[in-house]
């Protein structure tokens, strides 16, 4: 979409226009410029960890859903710990992660990024933060149900009944590890680069120094 605040970050260099028949790949956002892990300040270099173990997280996750869904494993004890393991992740270690954004960084890039042009066009002008926040509550949303079909697929005492809910969970599963994945892939690759471009070293600073009073939230 032309007024998509996550895809116009930059103004375009070409004169060639965008088929809507052919849109831009997800996993290929406008040239930024781009740093490397070590030019991020600390504070960053936290959420590009966590992010990195969010992925790892979702690449077992994903394990499991193939597992279920070809029968390859019918450890029902060793699959329920798998599932229990990564719900428990998201509910104590992503939550966090989100919240450290939403409170933290995220306040004050959203003023940077309306100083800078960096938002979409109209009376309520739009940037990429109010367009993350919007997948943090769309990613809970998503795990809640996927949480409540494996959930309620345990307790079916009917087969067919039970395979169809279980079909739905898996569907809501995979749903879950894409939206997470290109999540993370917009933040890695367009925010934090924005962030570290527009936010001073000082300033940083004072951010690092807040994410400890979020640590038992």
């Amino acid at each position: 979409m032309k007024n998509d605040p996550i895809k116009r970050f930059v103004e375009k260099e070409s004169s060639d226009e965008l088929s809507p028949m052919d849109p831009p790949d997800a996993y290929s956002p406008p040239a930024l410029e781009k740093f490397e892990y070590e030019e991020f300040h600390p504070f960053i270099q936290k959420f590009l960890d966590e992010h990195k173990a969010s992925l790892k997280q979702m690449d077992e996750f994903e394990q499991t859903l193939k597992s279920i869904q070809d029968g390859s494993n019918d450890s029902k004890p060793e699959i329920s710990k798998s599932l229990s393991q990564f719900f428990s992740f998201i509910d104590s270690k992503l939550v966090l992660h989100n919240v450290k954004e939403e409170k933290i960084l995220f306040p004050l890039l959203q003023k940077r990024l309306l100083e800078n042009g960096e938002h979409s066009k109209g009376v309520f002008p739009k940037t990429g933060v109010d367009n993350l926040e919007s997948e943090h509550v769309k990613l809970m949303q998503i795990t809640s149900v996927c949480f409540n079909f494996f959930g309620l697929a345990s307790r079916l005492p009917d087969a067919d009944s039970r395979t169809i809910v279980l079909d739905l969970a898996i569907e809501q599963g995979k749903a879950l590890i894409e939206y997470l994945r290109l999540h993370i892939f917009r933040e890695d690759n367009v925010i934090f680069p924005l962030a570290q471009k527009f936010i001073t070293e000082e300033e940083f600073d004072e951010m690092d120094s807040k994410v400890p009073l979020y640590e038992h939230f």
